[in-house]
């Protein structure tokens, strides 16, 4: 019900967007016992209550739109780590969320168990965008240049507003906020594979190295082997090496991979940019649970835009404490890239790329920008492309 505007450097959902796995879920892996020994029993029990109240806003909307939309249960399972699971049953019982322990789930290799979330969801995001975005005030291949006040540069001339959301994937104002030191990127990859299993279901490893299963119509997507991004990975071996191993007869439709903001604490910002931007906001940091969050985010800033009050709000604020171990991870991979002698550097903040030979890609170890062989800008929070 306010006047808006919506720029895209590109077109919209040209980038993280269309290569996600597409879960709509309350369960990010094992996040409640972390979030109970960080922020108390009363925080976790929010952050559960936003991503429920996502979930169902999703369901609503989706009765009206042909999207793919499935309720299908989640789990989290564990290769080797009962006790992981078991601290994890007690926290979402001390908070009193709704899961269930599962002995035996329908994937090629043992597990310890797994932890379920009945009546999740997943469905084909760019499909359901395509249908909300009818009659919206978009621009698209129009690139915000920089900020002064509440006016946004373009190539086309300035825009000014009184409130300005910065929902760029990785927030592109460095002045502010520090998020350059409160976040970092991680890639991971999906194969798309014919004559593979029906698991009827979404499942997720709750280790790093883990793999991901959904199926989408006839495909499983196989996804995982995430790592930090401008650092060596396997790509799509691990996944090739899997499937071949276990799925022999199925055969590779397609491949992805994908670019995810990784917090701090494992929540998302969302909120006032910073406190010296009382009207500009942002949405970020949603620690690969994207399409979850983006909603969270939604419900969140579309109150505070009209000086309403959010019971979550508090919860996703970006001013929360930065004082968490990863964040000396953050600064120490910056301070090193900035020293390390190499001729290219990311226009963002100076920091040494690294050469991803499995996208064939220049990428930044530091904040995540990537490039093409040629220099053309692939991933931000860099907004422009490499000057060789």
């Amino acid at each position: 019900g306010v006047d808006y505007a919506l720029i895209e450097a590109d077109r919209i959902c040209h980038g993280v967007t269309r290569n996600t796995t597409a879960k709509i879920s309350s369960q990010h892996a094992l996040i409640y016992c972390n979030l109970i020994r960080k922020f108390g029993a009363d925080t976790a029990r929010a952050y559960w209550e936003a991503n429920e109240a996502a979930l169902q806003h999703y369901h609503t909307i989706a009765q009206s739109i042909p999207c793919d939309f499935e309720p299908k249960d989640n789990y989290i399972y564990s290769v080797d780590s009962m006790n992981k699971l078991e601290k994890e049953l007690r926290a979402l019982e001390q908070i009193r969320v709704p899961a269930e322990f599962v002995e035996h789930i329908p994937l090629p290799f043992p597990v310890a168990g797994a932890i379920c979330f009945r009546n999740q969801a997943q469905f084909h995001p760019l499909k359901f965008i395509s249908a909300i975005v009818k009659g919206l005030n978009i621009y698209e291949d129009t690139t915000a240049r920089a900020f002064i006040e509440n006016t946004i540069l373009t190539d086309y001339g300035k825009i000014a507003a009184q409130k300005i959301i910065i929902a760029t994937h990785y927030p592109i104002i460095n002045k502010h906020g520090a998020y350059f030191l409160k976040m970092y990127q991680e890639r991971s990859y999906v194969l798309a594979l014919e004559h593979a299993q029906v698991v009827d279901g979404m499942y997720l490893d709750e280790a790093q190295d883990g793999f991901s299963f959904r199926n989408h119509q006839n495909l499983l997507l196989l996804g995982g082997n995430s790592h930090r991004t401008g650092k060596n990975g396997r790509g799509w071996a691990a996944l090739e090496t899997f499937y071949k191993t276990y799925y022999p007869k199925a055969r590779e439709v397609s491949r992805w991979a994908t670019q995810d903001c990784m917090t701090l604490d494992g929540m998302p910002y969302i909120g006032r940019y910073s406190k010296g931007l009382p009207n500009v906001y942002v949405a970020t940091g949603f620690n690969k649970w994207g399409m979850t969050s983006s909603m969270v985010a939604a419900m969140i800033l579309s109150d505070l835009i009209q000086e309403k009050e959010n019971p979550y709000a508090k919860v996703f604020s970006p001013s929360r404490t930065i004082l968490h171990p990863q964040l000396f991870t953050n600064i120490f991979e910056a301070t090193t890239n900035l020293l390390t002698f190499r001729k290219l550097r990311c226009p963002h903040m100076g920091c040494a790329l690294k050469w991803n030979p499995q996208e064939h890609s220049w990428d930044c170890p530091c904040h995540g920008s990537r490039f093409t062989k040629e220099g053309s800008l692939l991933d931000n929070p860099a907004t422009g492309n490499l000057k060789f």
